[in-house]
């Protein structure tokens, strides 16, 4: 599984997250207000088809580097001023040539025009240390991934430690019995991952009938991830049950990725349109 390479590599910040807590030196979880991730998606569906989680990624496992010259700053902006609900951010290093301090400078002042937007933190995190060292950011939100920490006591441990810290946790599934586990769990948040993670290749009906087949249920949030790049993908996701979609390459390959979003959200919604007619 390629899970596991993750999790290995993990293991070397764990370990000095670890140490950093036996000297006492881990950074206090900051006490400012967060933006209410989950609030975000419900209120930007309403304006539809879909809220769009917009993410800054400089590369990935099965693209290598998508592009490097972006600075994270001018990429909140404009995804901001584009009309994204929220920002994803990478802070993986080794794979994803992420940053922890990405959620800092994504989060500093003037950057967004008008309300902060709630960050999420997208990273590899199975340990409470990790969930620690989030909260020390302006994270709104974390992931956790099912087949990372595939036990829903450990699930529900990991979330609800988020939340005493004022984050939500968005919790990924890829089929039938993650979400199974995220349910027992408690998820509230659940990200349907269309990519396979044996082959790396999307299959994004698998992902919508997924939720066709076990709608969300009560209050729960469904995101859409992995190879959504058009408006019908939007459109699609939406009459399957998702509130939301997270948009990740599609836009950063893209010369300007604000534009390419907002471009993404009209034809959306125009889309919409035309379909419930």
């Amino acid at each position: 599984m390629r899970l596991e390479r993750f999790y290995q590599a993990k293991q070397a910040e764990v370990a000095a997250l670890r140490l950093a807590a036996e000297r006492g030196r881990l950074p206090a979880p900051l006490a400012l207000p967060r933006p209410d991730f989950a609030a975000a998606l419900s209120a930007s569906a309403r304006r539809g088809p879909l809220a769009v989680v917009a993410e800054y990624k400089r590369a990935s496992p099965s693209r290598g580097v998508i592009r490097e010259d972006l600075a994270v700053e001018e990429a909140a902006r404009q995804y901001a001023t584009a009309g994204a609900a929220a920002l994803s951010i990478l802070t993986e290093e080794n794979f994803f040539h992420g940053s922890l301090d990405f959620l800092r400078r994504a989060a500093a002042p003037g950057i967004f025009p008008a309300r902060p937007l709630p960050l999420l933190r997208k990273d590899f995190i199975f340990d409470s240390l990790q969930v620690r060292a989030t909260a020390a950011t302006p994270a709104a939100a974390l992931l956790l991934i099912v087949r990372l920490t595939p036990d829903a006591a450990v699930l529900r441990r990991l979330r609800e430690e988020a939340e005493s810290f004022g984050m939500h946790a968005v919790v990924e599934v890829f089929n039938a019995a993650d979400l199974r586990l995220a349910r027992e769990s408690g998820a509230r948040i659940i990200q349907v991952n269309a990519r396979d993670l044996q082959t790396l290749a999307v299959d994004r009906a698998a992902c919508l009938t997924l939720a066709e087949a076990h709608p969300p249920q009560n209050d729960e949030i469904w995101v859409a991830a992995s190879g959504v790049s058009e408006p019908e993908h939007l459109v699609r996701a939406a009459s399957a049950g998702y509130r939301a979609a997270l948009v990740g390459t599609a836009l950063m390959e893209q010369p300007r990725p604000g534009a390419a979003l907002a471009a993404l959200l009209a034809g959306g919604y125009l889309q919409g349109q035309s379909h419930a007619d």
